[in-house]
């Protein structure tokens, strides 16, 4: 008989337990939150700075991440990759499988280099205010020269979270977010004797931190202990095979991300058109909640490893219970975040309105206290797109996820956010129902797929070929 403190006992110390998520999860947690903190700070100093440059920072950074993501998600695939080797013990195979989204890291670099003279084209066709334009140009033309950086740091740190080495991931997010910020109050306000540049600034804090976080990772992946282990300097040739698996896996994670993205970033331009308090409170709604999101953002990375290892070794139902596992611990805190936005939503909006005009701040404040009840609305359901979505993904089931995506961001957001806010008037708010109901529609079609179970049976890595001992013919003696 299993008594319930026994039952509680295995379900937080056994395989697929809390425990063992959390060990996993929490660097990664942490990493992500420091993204969040400093996503956070610098929107936070760019509305102490000045109204124009808070409304452009977002339209300008989420159309550049909108394009960088696509390399981003198809080079951080890598870590299904390294985690199925890992699991199924084919060290050896976890260096080459890196080198190939290192590849895709170049590629996306010389894509986003190429918009950079394009990009007073694409916001005057946009079409926001001028003094808007102005600052979107700039901070979008420096951001495009960081894609390398981000997109290999991305498939660096995927690599070390496969091998289940996030510690080493959370030290390095840790020091691209204190460099970022320090970066930032130097150059966005003029300290120290420094050149007051505003969003230009905050741009070239971005860049320069995440050029410094592709250099540790790289010193990182040269130790000795990696390199003869997993071929982390050996691996760097292109190997054709390897890298068509990981586009075709990896392609369709990327694509999704895009999509999604992508329909974000037409809702915000469509926000842009009702004016610069709703854009702003637009911009400051996503912040908070970005905040509050991008931990689960970890704990899903932490999943797509674990479910990663433990299909790697041929063991799905442990990959089943750490999917259910992650997914109460993630419940629990979403939850807690959500009531918080409904009962106590100044916690959040304080630090936006701590240096800028109260009486420009107010309509501001009105708009984002009934936009965080649409984020609450939808917080848990966003859980279950997070962590079950990661679970399938880590299994290989990145098609579906893309062709879910594809269909509910035209049907669900894009579309209908467009003829609400354009022609039927709606307002933000009209436009804010749809993305609560694309939210919710999306956690609950990932909760069933994954339901279904035919994640389970697959694996994005090959087959080891197993050695069969020669056999020889019996003697005419029986000898």
């Amino acid at each position: 008989m299993i008594t319930p403190l026994l039952r509680i006992k295995t379900r937080w110390y056994g395989d697929g337990g809390y425990g063992e998520i959390l060990r996993i999860a929490l660097p990664l947690i942490v990493s992500t939150a420091t993204w969040s903190v400093q996503h956070f700070v610098d929107r936070m100093f760019l509305t102490w700075y000045s109204t124009e440059a808070i409304a452009a920072a977002m339209p300008a950074g989420i159309l550049n991440f909108t394009i960088t993501c696509i390399f981003i998600g198809t080079a951080t695939y890598v870590g299904t990759f390294v985690a199925q080797y890992y699991g199924a013990k084919q060290y050896e195979r976890c260096g080459p499988s890196l080198w190939q989204g290192i590849y895709i890291a170049l590629i996306g670099g010389v894509i986003l280099a190429i918009l950079i003279p394009l990009a007073g084209l694409i916001f005057r066709t946009i079409g926001h205010a001028p003094e808007i334009q102005e600052c979107e140009r700039v901070y979008f033309k420096i951001l495009c020269l960081g894609a390398t950086p981000i997109i290999a740091s991305s498939a660096i740190s995927a690599f070390f979270s496969g091998l289940g080495r996030t510690r080493l991931v959370m030290w390095v997010s840790i020091s691209v977010t204190a460099l970022n910020l320090i970066l930032d109050w130097l150059l966005i306000f003029g300290n120290w004797g420094l050149p007051e540049m505003g969003i230009a600034g905050a741009g070239i804090a971005t860049v320069s931190a995440l050029c410094f976080g592709m250099f540790v990772y790289f010193m990182l992946i040269s130790r000795s202990s990696y390199a003869r282990k997993y071929a982390t300097i050996k691996g760097w040739r292109f190997d054709r095979q390897l890298f068509t698996r990981l586009i075709r896996f990896g392609f369709p994670s990327g694509l999704h991300f895009f999509i999604d993205i992508a329909g974000f970033t037409v809702f915000i331009l469509l926000i842009g058109r009702l004016g610069t308090s709703s854009l702003a409170a637009t911009n400051i709604a996503l912040n908070i909640n970005t905040l509050a999101f991008m931990p689960m953002i970890g704990m899903g990375i932490a999943i797509s490893v674990l479910v990663g290892q433990r299909l790697g070794e041929n063991r799905p139902e442990l990959a089943e219970r750490s999917t259910y596992s992650a997914f109460h611990l993630t419940f629990i805190y979403m939850t807690t975040i959500a009531l918080l936005y409904v009962v106590w939503p100044d916690l959040f909006m304080r630090a936006f309105a701590a240096h800028s005009d109260l009486t420009q701040f107010a309509p501001i404040r009105e708009l984002t206290v009934v936009l965080l009840r649409f984020v609450a609305l939808y917080s848990i359901f966003d859980a279950m797109n997070i962590i079950f979505a990661s679970a399938i993904k880590g299994a290989g089931d990145t098609r579906f996820v893309m062709f879910i995506i594809i269909a509910l961001s035209i049907s669900l957001l894009i579309v209908p956010s467009y003829a609400a806010i354009v022609y039927f008037s709606m307002g933000i708010y009209g436009g804010w129902v749809f993305v609560t109901t694309y939210i919710t529609v999306l956690g609950i079609v990932f909760f069933f797929r994954f339901l279904g179970g035919k994640w389970k049976s697959m694996r994005v890595i090959e087959e080891r070929a197993v050695a069969v001992p020669p056999t020889f013919p019996e003697s005419p003696t029986g000898e």
